[in-house]
């Protein structure tokens, strides 16, 4: 259960080929566990509401600096 993701979360592929991180403009990668794109430049974390991603700074996560 705890593995499963929801279909209706689902990104779309090509949409995730043409996302920058908005403050690098580097890549994101995808976490589809979290529903998360994350830029390990910035070291943020942009969240995933109903399938659409949040690319605002001030919606992002800080990661941990671990």
């Amino acid at each position: 259960m705890a593995d499963s993701i929801k279909d209706s979360a689902q990104v779309d592929p090509k949409l995730l080929e043409i996302l920058v991180c908005p403050v690098t403009k580097g890549p994101l990668e995808y976490d589809a566990y979290a529903q998360e794109l994350v830029s390990k430049q910035a070291g943020l974390a942009y969240p995933i509401r109903d399938g659409i991603p949040i690319m605002l700074a001030d919606e992002a996560r800080q990661l941990d600096a671990s």
